[in-house]
């Protein structure tokens, strides 16, 4: 049962992205933030979970990255029509997606898979942090120092945008792609690996 923990919270990721939004465009500011929090807890809680019990599955590894791009952006968009956003913000996080999935297609075809690197995710992470600064500005109605802070952070989040995109360039011609072959192995639990080992003791 553990080895699909990680990818049930994958799931739960993209289940939450509708109610996210819907509560946005009601107003409902405290609900929201508990629903973002929830999102980026399961998302740090899949990531563990597969790395420390070994359970990296295929799903995961596409998956959840989609998680990630699919929830900031939905969030990110609602924020831009509730005028809470600069529009150029999301251009531009819109503009490194698309840039990295029209590259990982490419590379597919060649028979290489792009997978999540950790820039990505410290990205995703920036992002979360400001979002959640929105909201928490508009919900409880905090003094401007807090939307200032929020606006500080993202821009060191596109700045991190960027270099995230230089650095997976960089990545897809040494060790950030990894065979579409590999795809098809098979992830052991790591109980299994400790019953073996203990046999061969």
């Amino acid at each position: 049962m553990l080895k699909h923990v990680p990818n049930i919270l994958t799931i739960i990721r993209f289940l939450l992205i509708p109610f996210i939004v819907i509560c946005l465009f009601t107003e409902q500011y405290v609900l929201t933030f508990i629903l973002v929090a929830l999102s980026a807890f399961t998302d740090a809680a899949d990531g563990f979970i597969a790395r420390k019990f070994n359970l990296i599955s295929n799903f995961g590894k596409l998956m959840d990255p989609l998680a990630d791009k699919l929830t900031l952006i939905s969030i990110l968009t609602s924020l831009v029509l509730l005028k809470l956003l600069p529009f150029w913000i999301l251009l531009v996080v819109v503009i490194k997606e698309f840039v990295l999935v029209a590259g990982a297609s490419f590379l597919y075809g060649k028979n290489v898979v792009v997978y999540s690197r950790w820039y990505g995710k410290a990205t995703t992470v920036l992002f979360y942090l400001a979002i959640a600064i929105s909201i928490l500005y508009k919900g409880f109605d905090l003094p401007d120092i807090w939307n200032n802070l929020d606006l500080i952070l993202y821009y060191i989040a596109l700045a991190m945008t960027v270099i995230a995109l230089v650095l997976y360039i960089k990545d897809l011609s040494k060790l950030g792609v990894i065979n579409k072959s590999d795809l098809n192995k098979d992830v052991e639990d790591v109980s299994i690996k400790e019953k073996k080992k203990t046999k061969k003791v």
